[in-house]
């Protein structure tokens, strides 16, 4: 609004208005005008122009209708004139709260709108991990043995010649080591022990027996490791599970029903069993373990109608070396062999896992390809 345009810096007197009609027609005026100029106001900027405008102390529209109208209007209009300001100061501020609030409830949507999160798009996948096959196939066999009684204990990696081979009947120049040469570890000179990585898990049985007093049922899983060229069936690092049960009245009954019940668990009620003489240094009598062919139902044929590829048409593969523990090993020990018995055995994990998922190549295990792993979650 122009200075021009506005009576309101003049007075009442020189604006000709001496009757209260004429006063009130000054005031739907301003008023008509005030609503022209609101509808405009969009934006903070415009807003605080316009309010500023309207209702600043100095030079505000209702400060000039106060000074130039109300106060020195003759006592016979300045009742009118009080009776119209406060109507238009009320409607005046209400209409400028009014505008404030819907220019910024319009920013807030306009914020919101941009901010906004789109639900019905697809979310960001985020893949979910899982265990290895072969720490899968860990959780089987401990789950299974736990289940009869059996306690999981676990061991060093790197171990001495003692535990490795002496305490288990196995002395220095004894030729089955030959089949067991393993990686030494260079130690300082001085060192009470030479080192190795350990050929089998079997140290943590005599590590047992020597804390704990019979009756013993443990499990021992983990890595181990022997001097192997690698190829599809061997590697220079796989897994075992050894196991051990000493009581005072242990038989070879137990042992093979304890084996065979893990069998079946393991691989199905399906599969037959059967001994077949073998030699351990630990054990005596030892044995080696077999099952019938779980990919040709123990018939030797495969399914395309020729010799069965896994076990060459026997009918059977072998799993794993066990039997009646050595009484020569109670004496590292300190158990009475003339009162305890026990049986000792050792599973490959590998082994298993390829059986039992028709996998034909160990190094798979090592490789870390996402593809193989993911066929196993």
């Amino acid at each position: 609004m122009t200075s021009s345009d506005n009576k309101a810096v003049q007075t009442l007197a020189a604006l000709g208005a001496t009757e209260p009609a004429h006063v009130s027609a000054l005031f739907v005026e301003i008023l008509a005008r005030f609503d022209g100029e609101v509808s405009s106001i969009h934006d903070e900027a415009s807003w605080k122009q316009f309010r500023d405008a309207w209702l600043g102390r100095k030079s505000g529209v209702l400060t000039l209708v106060t000074d130039n109208w109300l106060k020195p209007a003759t006592p016979e209009l300045k009742r009118v004139v009080g009776a119209e300001l406060n109507k238009l100061r009320g409607h005046v501020e209400a209409q400028i709260e009014a505008r404030r609030a819907a220019f910024e409830a319009g920013a807030d949507e306009a914020a919101l709108a941009r901010d906004r999160v789109d639900l019905s798009l697809p979310g960001v996948t985020r893949p979910v991990g899982s265990h290895h096959l072969i720490r899968q196939v860990f959780q089987e066999i401990e789950d299974i043995f736990v289940s009869i009684g059996f306690s999981v204990v676990e061991g060093p990696e790197m171990e001495t010649p003692y535990y490795n081979f002496e305490a288990l009947n196995i002395p220095e120049f004894h030729p089955v080591r030959d089949d067991m040469d393993t990686f030494y570890i260079e130690v300082p000179k001085g060192a009470p022990s030479p080192l190795l990585l350990r050929t089998h898990t079997s140290p943590m049985q005599i590590r047992t027996m020597e804390t704990r007093q019979p009756p013993v049922r443990v499990i021992v899983p983990g890595k181990v490791y022997r001097r192997d060229n690698p190829d599809a069936t061997h590697s220079f690092a796989f897994h075992q599970v050894e196991g051990l049960a000493v009581d005072t009245d242990i038989t070879f009954c137990d042992f093979t029903g304890t084996i065979e019940y893990f069998v079946k668990q393991f691989f199905g009620p399906g599969v037959k069993t059967r001994f077949r003489p073998s030699y351990f240094p630990f054990t005596e009598p030892s044995v080696e373990f077999d099952v019938t062919c779980v990919f040709c139902g123990g018939s030797g044929v495969s399914a395309g109608g020729g010799t069965c590829s896994k076990c060459k048409g026997a009918g059977w593969i072998e799993l794993f070396g066990a039997g009646m523990v050595d009484p020569a090993v109670y004496g590292f020990v300190g158990y009475d062999a003339k009162k305890v018995s026990g049986f000792a055995f050792g599973i490959g994990i590998d082994r298993l896992a390829m059986l039992k998922y028709g996998i034909d190549d160990i190094q798979v295990f090592f490789q870390s390809d996402v593809r193989f792993l993911r066929q196993f979650p």
